[in-house]
């Protein structure tokens, strides 16, 4: 490297002249230098042009040159000097998009070409620094470990603050849950009150969106539900929240579903084992000793009895038909018939959240919350999953942040924001429409009473000292003081959180405008970042709205390079795309249509 670096300062010194380069101090001599030996430096086309863009004001500020046109030659001799030296390397040609690209290209080599190792000359760690950076990883990795226990700890927690929800045969002509009215509620999650002082009434088989800005309780609300931690929610009412992966075991994923119907398993039990006793009975296969403790336990014509009873039972909540609904169930969440007969062990989490939803389905309990059921499943799964919804006979509440999934399948929106939880009918599209109305509304409202207020508050400045018009002004400081007060429109920000504790010590004081949006960066970045995730996960808990995907769709579409997206979000796709690519059976190749049309074609 500094072999290079002083080939480049002799190149310089030739083009230049020496007297040019003396009277130029030494550090800009040594950054120039340096930026032309950076090995990614693009250098034109044409030549001499990247150098100009990097340099060409510093060499005119520098007075190394005349002027621009100076300048230009100056770069251009440069950049045809470095070039003799093997320094300036030809660009690889710039494929365009548009046309075929074999994708196994040089995939035929026996062994792929190794990068060039680039050896960086730094100096070596002495044992100090090795035993320091080794207590660091050492740290964090306790760190990491403490997380990860608190993470599993505060999950058995909350699994154990929940009733077990199982299938009910008790309600087979219709639950007798109707609507759930929870009333002056709060959700309080340790010293941070997320929800306070509000009501809601769930109609029975209405289908509900939650949204929310994330920390504002999408989460907690469907956790303090199930816990059955609100006032109002019948002690009777199945509640079930889908939120953990099924613990991996020998249990089939299709057994998995069928487990979840609690009675069905345990008269098909006791059904077994009454007929092998039944036919010991008859047959006297077994020993004396056995007889005689079977005869001392129930005799043939009590176990005939009792098998009677549980074929009626078994008829009754139609048993035969239970492994028939559980495989249907999970071969629309796309498992195969081998895979459903395979063991949860062997599945990855996102599979085990599969059978988890399948169990759910399977049970269908008097209220279902959902948290990102999208997030784990292929496009076969969701066109699947969103037509079941739409036939769901109960309530359900789902998270999302999947904008068609939302329109689909749910019929009202709740809308967390402010500690407040805000109802509205119709899909995600009307919610939209309504809100953004409503907020115009709130604006306009806001702006006839400051208007109004203005007015009293100037007349009441103008004559306050005057005794012709005391009783005027008297008048209008009471009429003032019961004028109702109008909250001016908060919506949610489209920016990082305001940092305003960093400025309320300033001097002068600073009144921020409602348009004003404001970022904070600071060197000390450890304060506000947590150390222990890596920055995409960082963001993503930061940001998993439907804003987010919204921000991403407007990114994408200003990006002037090429876009290769994975993804069944219909929103993002018809929103950041143009052409589609369908995998199907091995192969890829563009699918000639819309999202829509893919779907619809999917679907017949």
């Amino acid at each position: 490297m500094a072999a290079l670096v002083a080939t480049i300062m002799g190149v310089v010194r030739e083009v230049l002249g020496d007297s040019v380069v003396d009277e130029v101090d030494e550090p800009i001599v040594d950054y120039i230098a340096n930026v032309l030996a950076d090995q990614d430096f693009d250098f034109g086309p044409p030549e001499g042009h990247g150098i100009f863009d990097a340099l060409g004001e510093l060499l005119i500020d520098a007075r190394s040159v005349y002027d621009r046109e100076h300048c230009l030659e100056v770069c251009a001799k440069l950049c045809e000097k470095l070039g003799s030296h093997g320094i300036v390397k030809p660009k690889q040609a710039v494929r365009s998009l548009a046309a075929p690209l074999r994708m196994n290209a040089g995939m035929e080599e026996e062994k792929a070409p190794k990068k060039t190792e680039y050896i960086f000359d730094a100096p070596p760690l002495s044992s100090r620094d090795k035993a320091k950076t080794e207590l660091n990883r050492r740290k964090e990795d306790r760190q990491r470990e403490a997380q990860y226990e608190m993470h599993v700890a505060e999950m058995e927690a909350l699994r154990a603050g929940m009733p077990p929800v199982y299938v009910n045969h008790s309600n087979v002509g219709g639950s007798t849950i109707r609507d759930i009215h929870m009333q002056n509620f709060s959700v309080t999650v340790g010293c941070r009150d997320l929800i306070q002082d509000q009501t809601l009434t769930l109609a029975f088989g209405r289908h509900y969106g939650l949204i929310g800005r994330n920390g504002t309780g999408k989460t907690s609300l469907p956790r303090a539900m199930a816990q059955h931690a609100i006032d109002g929610i019948p002690k009777n009412c199945q509640i079930l929240h889908v939120e953990q992966e099924v613990t991996g075991d020998d249990t089939t994923a299709l057994q998995c579903v069928l487990n979840a119907d609690v009675e069905r398993v345990q008269l098909l039990q006791e059904e077994a084992r009454l007929g092998q006793q039944l036919k010991d009975l008859e047959e006297g296969t077994e020993s004396n000793q056995s007889l005689d403790k079977i005869k001392d336990g129930l005799d043939k014509d009590a176990i005939s009895k009792r098998l009677e009873e549980i074929y009626k039972r078994l008829e009754y909540i139609d048993a035969d038909a239970a492994e028939a609904r559980a495989a249907s169930i999970l071969a629309g969440l796309s498992f195969t018939p081998e895979m459903q007969l395979k063991n949860t062990k062997a599945f990855s989490g996102g599979w085990r959240m599969r059978i988890v939803l399948a169990r759910a389905l399977f049970i269908e309990p008097d209220l279902l919350l959902v948290d990102e059921p999208t997030n784990h499943l292929d496009l076969h799964a969701v066109l699947w999953l969103e037509t079941y919804l739409l036939k769901w006979p109960k309530t359900f509440i789902v998270v999302s942040h999947a904008r068609e999934f939302l329109n689909t399948v749910v019929t009202g929106i709740l809308h967390l924001h402010g500690k407040k939880l805000h109802a509205y009918k119709g899909d995600y599209d009307t919610f939209e429409r309504t809100r953004e109305e409503h907020l115009k509304n709130q604006m306009k409202a806001f702006e006839t009473n400051e208007k109004a207020r203005g007015h009293m508050q100037e007349f009441i400045d103008k004559f306050r000292y005057n005794a012709k018009r005391a009783s005027l002004v008297q008048s209008r400081i009471k009429a003032l003081e019961r004028m109702e007060h109008v909250d001016a429109v908060v919506s949610d920000p489209e920016c990082c959180d305001v940092c305003v504790h960093a400025i309320e010590n300033l001097t002068p004081r600073m009144q921020l405008l409602t348009n004003v949006r404001m970022a904070v960066f600071s060197q000390h970045h450890v304060d506000g970042l947590d150390l222990t995730v890596n920055p995409l996960l960082y963001m993503m808990r930061c940001f998993p709205d439907l804003d987010a995907v919204e921000a991403l769709i407007q990114g994408l579409l200003i990006f002037q390079g090429g876009v290769l997206m994975v993804s069944h979000d219909e929103h993002l796709i018809t929103g950041s795309v143009d052409e589609l690519w369908a995998v199907t059976d091995g192969k890829v190749g563009p699918f000639r249509g819309t999202f829509k049309e893919y779907k619809k074609m999917l679907t017949t």
